[in-house]
């Protein structure tokens, strides 16, 4: 059987066709009509087979359909469309054919015929597309799967696109449009703030040479609980209120001309004030230095400056008051006991006094040693006198009258023996004798002895006392004193711009993470 050459698909945008494609078709044509009119009518089985292998394309068919449709065929296919045509006598794939085709609707056959007086007016209408239903050209496999591949890249490529525009949108929603109002309040809205630069730090008085303290006095390490007590003090809510109290704090940050974000309402609360407070004041203490550090920023540079002079006047007070308090606190004991002493001291003395007045002799001791004294001379005297009565006796003849007067002497001495040696007795026994006065005395003077020792040691605690007390005061000074700014330095526009633009870029890509992870967790 002769293999007989396919046709080139049909272009209708020039609407011209191969000369060999039109010599095929021309030459099946023929072939079919004179099968057709030598044997008679030929099955439609055939005739579609042989129209199936002559290549038309989907094009062709559909053209092949609705021309059919047209001429009032009622075909069952596209190629049954073709053999109707084709057996009618129209060729549905030339020239003149297309050309009427697209213009006006041919009358059926059997019509009746319009006047010819009447003139019919074409004009081009407008033509809906239909949904393609008619079958395509068979593919082979290799063609197929490349065309469900380029399919697959559209589709992806769309989706991406679709993606890609949604996330510019989200983008231009979330974090471009917040910083582009963000940057207009900062350019535009935002009252310029003026910032009172300063700084001070506190020092430790000399401890002198020779004191370990003395070592440490003057640096941070003596000072740093002092340091940030007055950091604290700065920052609280006291400090708000003793500068809004001398300088009008509140007041001032209630004008109008100040932007509504750093405007404090009329009737602010001191809630409010104290928010603004810190956001106006930055304090910073550096413990490797020991310096306090202060920015104050208002409205006004002589405003700030005030207030900046304001505030350091107040933490001079505080330490001012930490020192007293701390010398007060190293003096209250050592002073106690001082008084103490003394009081002991005093009471001790008034003790012996007493009972030297209670003994009507100041000296108990020297009486009874002056009695022991005169018994003793007594004594010698007495026992003189006896040895020389003695040495009138050895005489044979002695001197009676130098005897009698020897013996006179002698009673004499001893009955001034005898009332000395009662006298003694008298002070050597009962409640209230000499003796027992004398020890009372003797320990009252102990006493006193030992409260003057103890009044002394009193003494000289205090003084030490007052000297670490002196060593521990403190004092404020100021290396680096507030000067009115020429220039704003708030708002920083393009810092805080950029700053908003990576906060809401930090929070969109945070939500958006967040978001697939959960979608991924749900999904699986």
């Amino acid at each position: 059987m002769t293999t007989k050459p396919k046709a080139k698909k049909y272009d209708p945008n020039n609407g011209q066709q191969d000369e060999a494609t039109v010599e095929a078709r021309t030459e099946a044509i023929s072939r079919i009509r004179a099968a057709t009119q030598s044997a008679g009518e030929t099955p439609a089985g055939t005739e579609l087979d042989e129209i199936k292998r002559e290549g038309l394309t989907g094009r062709q068919l559909r053209i092949a359909r609705r021309m059919a449709q047209k001429h009032g065929l009622a075909a069952t296919s596209d190629y049954d469309a073709v053999r109707l045509l084709r057996k009618k006598g129209i060729d549905p794939f030339k020239r003149t054919n297309l050309l009427d085709f697209g213009g006006a609707p041919q009358p059926a056959a059997d019509a009746p015929a319009e006047p010819k007086d009447k003139i019919t007016i074409q004009l081009p209408q407008t033509v809906k597309d239909a949904p393609q239903t008619l079958p395509g050209p068979e593919m082979s496999p290799a063609e197929r799967r490349a065309f469900e591949i380029a399919q697959i890249q559209k589709d992806i490529a769309r989706r991406r696109r679709r993606k890609l525009i949604a996330l510019f949108a989200r983008l231009a929603a979330f974090v471009l449009l917040p910083t582009l109002v963000v940057g207009y309040y900062f350019y535009k809205i935002a009252t310029p703030m003026y910032a009172s630069e300063s700084e001070f730090l506190i020092l430790q008085a000399d401890g002198g040479p020779g004191s370990i303290g003395g070592l440490l006095a003057g640096t941070q390490f003596a000072t740093t609980q002092d340091s940030i007590s007055v950091q604290s003090f700065l920052e609280s809510k006291e400090a708000l209120l003793m500068l809004d109290r001398d300088a009008g704090f509140s007041d001032v940050f209630k004008q109008d001309w100040i932007d509504p974000i750093q405007r404090l309402e009329p009737d602010a609360t001191l809630e409010d004030s104290f928010k603004l407070y810190k956001r106006m004041i930055t304090i910073g203490y550096d413990p490797t230095e020991g310096v306090i550090r202060m920015e104050v920023a208002a409205p006004d540079p002589e405003t700030a400056t005030m207030f900046s002079q304001k505030l350091i006047s107040y933490a001079e007070d505080r330490v001012n008051a930490l020192s007293e308090k701390k010398r007060e606190d190293q003096m209250r004991d050592a002073v106690e006991g001082f008084e103490a002493a003394q009081e002991a001291r005093r009471q001790a003395q008034e003790d012996l006094i007493e009972l030297q007045l209670k003994g009507a002799v100041l000296d108990p001791e020297s009486v009874i040693a002056g009695l022991r004294a005169r018994i003793n001379e007594i004594e010698i005297q007495l026992q003189d006198k006896e040895l020389q009565l003695a040495a009138l006796l050895d005489n044979l003849r002695p001197n009676q009258a130098k005897v009698d007067g020897v013996r006179a002497d002698i009673e004499r001495l001893e009955a001034v023996l005898e009332e000395l040696n009662a006298e003694m007795l008298d002070a050597s026994a009962g409640e209230n004798s000499l003796a027992r006065l004398s020890v009372r005395i003797q320990m009252a003077q102990a006493d006193l002895a030992a409260r003057d020792m103890m009044l002394q040691t009193a003494m000289q605690q205090m003084e030490n006392t007052r000297t670490e007390a002196n060593r521990q005061v403190r004092y404020l000074t100021v290396s680096v004193n507030p000067v009115p700014s020429q220039e704003p330095s708030y708002p920083r526009k393009f810092e805080n711009t950029i700053l908003a633009f990576l906060l809401f870029a930090g929070i969109y890509l945070m939500i958006s993470l967040t978001t697939s992870v959960l979608r991924e967790q749900v999904s699986s």
